[in-house]
């Protein structure tokens, strides 16, 4: 990607590191930003974008997503992704997590999360030192809570000492069972199996406890109630190591959008109470959330066009990832900048990349957004790899005009 002319990126309000947004164009040269301001004009020999006026900001970085879908990444502004261990077969041998690494380059960057467990079942902890020197980022729990607290402790002890990240699904299984949805008015309604929103409070009060013992640190890929979020909130008070995400539908919709069996919003951890939804807007406000991420799992139609409680959990969401954020910085719970960290610089840190910003140095990930653009999310025309979003046929603002990778163009509209 670094053997391109240089690239000078012109007439933006950049988005920079330190939280300003400001008039100005940066220039790129050998897959590095080499120079960003209100001052930096183009060289003989540079190819040139013009702006148009929009934001210069960094490109995405998606914490967890299930599937490599670069179309989608693309369209969304993402030019990174964290993928999630739970493959067929799972990355938990040095192997695969080298294949996966490999797998989105030259205009793409995965980077693979290594397994935890082998097998992703919990029990004895996988090679992660070697799934490390291949190229694993952090580690993942998976889709599931690892429900021995001596694995657990085991696993930050190890993690700590290496100086890695784990990653963890925050329900209490032994409470959740085959619940496909969180225990209310509507859950009782539809007749689905149900568990407490209290099992996600549980899981995260055991692993914040376990991730004290061992000095180390973790994040918890999607918090999403209001007693959960209170446990994060008091143990960042007290100065632990503690990291906690989001993706939009947590904000953006209640377990309400279950009405008609709609296995479009079957999710992991099932969409909980308007309360709730409203308790994440505020943690996001306040800064007890770090990260934005899509949660990207596309499925088609022999996953979802079954019995709710018999299809699959997940939904495509790197298409929205970027609209759904801006919608929070129109109704003022968060700034522009803010959104930028939530969304790229802070899954940037935790995956120690350096990308996520734009700073002299680091990597010309670029994206070009008109963050008012409107558009008609419609799940018949995604680019993803399948349409599952129950935001399907709404309205949406903030769009990708342009992408570029190491200072190359991947997507230009």
């Amino acid at each position: 990607m670094s053997n391109q002319a240089p690239l000078t990126v012109t007439n933006g309000k950049l988005v920079l590191a330190d939280g300003t947004i400001t008039p100005g164009a940066l220039r790129c040269e050998g897959g590095f930003i080499t120079a960003i301001g209100a001052q930096v004009a183009a060289q003989p020999g540079d190819t040139v974008h013009d702006a148009g006026g929009h934001l210069i900001a960094p490109g995405l970085v998606d914490l967890g997503v299930f599937a490599i879908d670069k179309p989608a990444f693309h369209f969304g502004g993402i030019t990174r992704a964290a993928l999630m261990p739970d493959q067929n077969p799972p990355l938990d041998v040095p192997a695969r997590v080298r294949f996966a690494a490999q797998s989105g380059k030259p205009d793409f960057w995965v980077h693979p999360l290594a397994a935890a467990t082998q097998g992703l079942e919990g029990t004895s902890l996988a090679e992660i030192a070697l799934m490390r020197d291949a190229g694993a980022k952090a580690v993942a729990t998976g889709r599931h809570w690892i429900g021995d607290s001596g694995t657990m402790l085991r696993l930050l002890q190890y993690t700590g000492m290496l100086g890695m990240v784990v990653m963890t699904h925050s329900e209490d299984a032994g409470i959740v069972g085959k619940a496909v949805a969180t225990s209310g008015e509507m859950a009782t309604r539809l007749g689905l199996p149900s568990a407490p929103a209290e099992a996600e409070a549980l899981a995260i009060a055991r692993d914040i406890a376990l991730a004290e013992l061992a000095n180390a640190p973790i994040h918890f890929r999607k918090v999403t109630t209001a007693k959960g979020l209170d446990l994060v909130r008091a143990a960042k008070a007290r100065g632990l190591k503690v990291t906690a995400g989001v993706t939009p539908a947590y904000f953006m919709l209640s377990d309400l959008a279950l009405a008609g069996f709609r296995t479009f919003a079957h999710l992991s951890p099932p969409l909980r109470s308007e309360d709730d939804r409203k308790a994440v807007i505020a943690a996001i406000g306040d800064g007890t959330i770090d990260v934005i991420a899509s949660g990207h799992d596309p499925r088609g139609p022999e996953d979802k066009r079954l019995p709710f409680s018999d299809s699959a959990p997940g939904m495509a969401g790197a298409e929205t990832l970027l609209p759904h954020t801006m919608n929070l910085v129109r109704d003022g719970v968060i700034s522009m900048a803010r959104a930028f960290e939530l969304v790229a610089t802070n899954p940037a840190k935790l995956l120690g990349v350096n990308a996520g910003k734009l700073e002299v140095g680091a990597e010309a990930d670029i994206a070009v957004i008109a963050p008012d653009r409107p558009w008609i999310v419609d799940s018949d025309k995604m680019a993803a790899l399948a349409g599952n979003t129950p935001f399907d046929k709404q309205p949406v603002q903030g769009r990708a005009v342009a992408l570029f990778k190491g200072g190359v163009p991947v997507l230009q509209k």
